[in-house]
């Protein structure tokens, strides 16, 4: 590593107190950046930074023009809060992201991260990631050519998301991937197509948030083709998902292009997820919708199992049905209530699956299970997909009426 010499002006060793100074209360080895310091400044900082030590910007606005990186283990990023410190990146003209972090043991918080090219905050690879009190945003609101991600852990283990805000990502708002031991918690997604998407991810605990006025509410996803085929244990409870209708404002052929405007909760191929204690409400598709990759098209990757599996959804309060769903699943749900009610009343079930199973299962696996029960008056439908005379959508919840092992808790 390169001396730190040249960088003493803004180098501070802990024990500073002085409230201009962002370094102030900081115990380990600090590189403090005041608002105006250049890309290149900031750039450098991440480079020299040893290990363990601290990055911490002051209040104002850092005009980032290139993507910025990180590869040091042990690091922290701070600011002095996430509407106080801005890392701006409106002017940026290359790079595919904001900031991407491939060391260790990385902690960001208490700054904000705007309007960058592509993806805003991309941790890849890593174990280890805390992130706290962040904002992410994408300040022209819902716009196909905002960046797809916002905070965005990839193939990471120990994962925590927490207290932070993210606006307007064309993909997912908060989004982990092919990654391990994750919490999401106590976040508020809005205007995002997805505003919390788990994919191909085990053992995620998404709880306490507020995703309103995305497409999609909180999606668990598992896709086909990926390093990581199929995630399973994800538990989502206590979270406030409500009014999720913005149009879907994808760019074309993503696969988040596909979730309905006026969306809850989606689960796609995804095994072992449970539903609790959620408040969903006031959405104009479907408040939970459950589908298989069947529907979707040709999958080519032999490990991947495509079918929903052990689905628990237990002890939520849903209300709000709409009676104009939208989009793909809106078509399918029309037809199948039309083959069920031919003469009305026309109202989209709180529930929805697409009914497809898999053919070389056995029929009634404990472990393949879709149980529901418990959600008031919550109504359902199965919609036999896809609509034949040998196979008519029903709104039997009998079949579901079952229970499933609680999922346990994730620690970190």
């Amino acid at each position: 590593m390169r001396s730190l010499a040249w960088f003493a002006p803004l180098l501070v060793i802990a024990g500073c107190s002085s409230e201009d100074d962002p370094c102030a209360g900081v115990s380990s080895t600090c590189i403090g950046l005041t608002s105006g310091a250049s890309t290149t400044e900031v750039q450098t900082a991440l480079i020299e930074i040893p290990t363990g030590g601290t990055v911490a910007f002051g209040a104002g606005t850092f005009e980032m023009t290139t993507d910025l990186s990180l590869d040091v283990d042990g690091v922290t990023m701070i600011g002095a809060g996430k509407d106080k410190t801005v890392l701006s990146f409106a002017k940026q003209t290359s790079g595919a992201q904001g900031i991407l972090v491939t060391g260790n043991d990385f902690r960001a918080r208490d700054f904000a991260i705007e309007d960058t090219k592509g993806d805003s905050l991309k941790i890849l690879g890593t174990t280890g990631v805390t992130l706290q009190n962040m904002r992410v945003e994408w300040t022209r609101g819902p716009n196909e050519a905002n960046g797809a991600y916002g905070l965005y852990p990839v193939q990471c283990n120990k994962v925590l998301i927490e207290d932070s805000v993210v606006l307007a990502a064309s993909d997912a708002g908060i989004y982990v991937g092919q990654s391990d031991q994750i919490i999401v918690r106590n976040n508020t997604a809005e205007y995002n197509v997805a505003g919390i998407e788990i994919e191909n991810s085990t053992r995620a605990d998404v709880y306490n948030n507020i995703a309103t006025n995305n497409t999609g509410g909180i999606l668990v996803f598992n896709l086909p083709g990926l390093d990581v085929a199929n995630g399973a244990g994800t538990r989502v409870y206590d979270n406030q998902i409500y009014s999720n209708n913005t149009v879907n404002f994808a760019p074309p052929g993503n696969i988040v292009g596909k979730v309905p405007t006026g969306t809850g909760v989606v689960i796609l191929a995804a095994h072992q997820v449970e539903i609790f204690r959620n408040e969903i409400r006031d959405h104009k598709a479907v408040n939970i919708g459950m589908i298989s990759y069947v529907p979707i098209g040709a999958v080519n990757d032999p490990k991947y199992d495509q079918y929903p599996t052990a689905i628990y959804i237990h002890d939520n309060t849903l209300s709000g049905v709409s009676d104009m769903p939208t989009g793909e699943l809106g078509a399918a749900l029309i037809t199948a209530i039309g083959e069920i009610r031919p003469n009305g009343p026309f109202i989209t079930p709180d529930i929805a699956w697409d009914g497809v199973v898999d053919p070389n299962r056995t029929p009634g696996n404990p472990a393949d299970k879709i149980c529901i029960k418990g959600n008031g008056d919550a109504n359902f439908i199965n919609l036999a997909w896809p609509l034949s005379d040998a196979t008519l959508p029903t709104e039997s919840l009998t079949p579901h009426d079952c229970n499933l092992p609680a999922l346990p808790a994730v620690t970190l």
